[in-house]
């Protein structure tokens, strides 16, 4: 076997291996969106189905149980904020679509950035609590001495087990101005 064979086999051989690396990163790329979605539903990332408006969500209202909520608000800034849940606590029924909010103001005399950061207890119910929106997925902006009412949109999954009939939706309201004056 001359040299010349020997580099066509090699050139062969790289041919077919660029070709199969080539046809397993379209594979990969093709598969993304489809292992992203699996991630995100198994790591509780997201909440898409939520977002989405869940056509489905008023059909399955759970008319027969009801579940109290109550809010919660703790300002950790002390003195930075005057933060409190306008409704202290309601009744639910699950799979329905509820609103309620939060009231904020900024107590300093300079304009502020905050940030809520939502804590549910018990814990197994927080993957049946899905907010539809809220004030907490944003950093919020407050002008001197303004005050205002903050949304919170939500649904509890009619599947949330049925030993649980008391949810906690706590947010701590850090004063985040420093840091948003670095961005």
């Amino acid at each position: 076997m001359d040299s010349s064979d020997k580099r066509r086999r090699a050139n062969r051989g790289l041919i077919v291996g660029l070709l199969a690396m080539t046809a397993g990163s379209f594979a990969f790329g093709w598969a993304l969106v489809p292992l992203y979605d699996v991630f995100c539903r198994v790591a509780g990332i997201g909440n898409a189905e939520a977002k989405a408006g869940r056509s489905d969500a008023h059909e399955a209202v759970d008319s027969n149980r009801e579940i109290t909520i109550e809010f919660v608000a703790d300002p950790a800034s002390v003195g930075s904020f005057d933060f409190r849940p306008k409704t202290v606590s309601m009744r639910i029924h699950p799979g329905k679509l509820y609103d309620t909010a939060f009231y904020a103001k900024n107590l300093t005399a300079v304009a502020s950035v905050a940030q809520a950061v939502p804590s549910i207890s018990p814990g197994v119910a927080a993957q049946y609590f899905h907010k539809t929106e809220c004030f907490c997925f944003s950093p919020q902006r407050f002008g001197v001495g303004e005050g205002r009412d903050m949304p919170v949109r939500f649904i509890v999954d009619p599947g949330l087990p049925s030993n649980v009939d008391k949810i906690t939706l706590a947010y701590t309201f850090y004063d985040t101005t420093q840091s948003a004056a670095g961005r």
